[in-house]
């Protein structure tokens, strides 16, 4: 037993984990994945750490089926996992069938295609029950009627309708089959971030607080540096908060966001589901009140809707100095920062080359430079790091560092937090790395 110092100051008293205990929390959700083609990505590692029970992060990753293209995502949950769960499995087959050739889509459709026709999903593991999935294909279907027809759009316009109509689709499942399952998705909700990757093009759309960060390396120097993808949605957020006020009566400005929250409740300034947030007065008299009570309405609810699932879209033109993306829910942002999370993976990834067997360079080779090649692998297996998947690595890092390494104590401390105190000391954290193919992307650069 070892007194900790708690997040509010106090100190308590808290089993120690094992070592072995530790470890076996901290990977028990790990995943890699590497890529035997040769294209932009080389392989990518996730790993998931929950803090509420069950769960309200989620994470997907697929290849394409029809192009050479990698898509994933990280959901963040809200008011129970319900909708991160069924948008983790939704969203990126809409938007797989957005993007890929309007021929290809209207032979898929003639075929009789379902939302699984377009994705090969990396760690999926479960699906829809039957009936929920029943209506989940239906409205895919159209979705896909629908776009089939309509002329091609930018990737930026067409993930950005994916997002859209697949909120509208919730909101009409739920209005129109009014059970528990589907106004369960509606009145909780999700924040979300997405990668879309094909050739050289990167594009990152968000709704709410995950956030995405671009691992960039001097090709001069060595030195790591972090670009951000993408804005978070919340009141830090000027324009954001601009945005929303514009929208709304001027006499409502003290209340649209109050205590730093969307109605003094929601943090995220964008979403999706929730739509307690979104639907009229007349459907929350006629639907919600009746099942949910009064109390559902937020406080100050004049002039819906408040909220927003329209995403914001990034590109970014890949270049060989570009070694790997993370995108991961705020859970991992309340502890380390963009530039700590890339040198992190940076260091991470240097350190795995060393435990790689050693190539010498072509042509003649000295036996100097050899002794000093065997001296910088030597070093770099004393760095050799504990997890070999780089987003265990952040995890770990996140809990337990300090200005002197990580403290044993300290991540035993965070995992050993009972069930009913845990969230108010650290959210869940889902994390995913994509390692990309540097001389795939010198390649093709020089082709273009």
């Amino acid at each position: 037993m070892e007194i900790i110092p708690t997040k509010r100051g106090k100190r308590e008293a808290q089993p120690q984990l094992s070592p072995y205990d530790v470890n076996l929390l901290l990977r028990e959700h790990e995943y890699t994945h590497n890529f035997q083609e040769d294209n932009t990505i080389r392989s990518y590692e996730s790993n998931q750490l929950s803090s509420n029970s069950p769960c309200e992060d989620t994470r997907t990753e697929a290849s394409f089926i029809h192009k050479n293209a990698f898509i994933c995502g990280i959901f963040d949950g809200h008011a129970g996992p319900s909708c991160s769960q069924v948008v983790s499995k939704r969203l990126l087959r809409y938007i797989a069938a957005s993007v890929v050739d309007r021929d290809v889509l209207r032979d898929q459709i003639a075929k009789g295609c379902t939302s699984q026709s377009f994705l090969r999903c990396h760690n999926d593991k479960v699906d829809f029950v039957k009936d929920i999935k029943d209506i989940y294909e239906n409205s895919f279907s159209s979705f896909i009627a629908t776009i089939s027809s309509q002329e091609a759009e930018s990737r930026a316009a067409a993930i950005e309708n994916a997002f859209v109509s697949l909120d509208n689709d919730l909101s009409e499942e739920a209005l129109k089959q009014r059970n528990m399952l589907t106004m369960s998705v509606a009145m909780s909700g999700a924040v979300a971030c997405v990668a879309y990757i094909e050739n050289l093009d990167l594009h990152v759309a968000s709704v709410g607080d995950c956030s995405a960060v671009l691992g960039v390396q001097s090709a001069e120097t060595g030195q790591w540096h972090a670009k951000k993808l993408n804005n978070e949605h919340n009141v830090d957020n000027i324009q954001e908060v601009t945005r929303i006020l514009g929208e709304h009566p001027a006499e409502e400005k003290d209340t649209v966001i109050r205590n730093d929250r969307l109605l003094s409740q929601l943090a995220p300034l964008r979403a999706l589901g929730d739509f307690r947030y979104k639907w009229s007065h007349e459907i929350m008299d006629k639907y919600v009140i009746p099942t949910f009570g009064p109390n559902v309405v937020p406080p100050n609810y004049y002039t819906p809707p408040y909220l927003s699932g329209r995403p914001e879209v990034m590109h970014h033109v890949l270049t060989p100095n570009d070694k790997f993306l993370v995108i991961a829910s705020d859970g991992l942002f309340d502890f380390l920062s963009p530039s700590q999370i890339v040198t992190l993976v940076g260091d991470h990834l240097a350190s795995k080359k060393y435990l790689e067997p050693m190539k010498l360079p072509p042509g003649d080779v000295k036996l100097g430079e050899v002794s000093d090649i065997l001296g910088k692998r030597k070093a770099g297996r004393a760095r050799k790091p504990l997890d070999q998947n780089s987003a265990t690595h952040l995890i770990r890092n996140a809990l337990g560092s300090t200005d002197y390494g990580i403290e044993f104590s300290k991540i035993s401390y965070y995992l050993s937090l009972p069930q009913d105190v845990v969230r108010l000391y650290r959210d869940d954290i889902t994390v995913t790395v994509i390692y990309f193919n540097t001389d795939f992307i010198a390649n093709s650069t020089v082709k273009t």
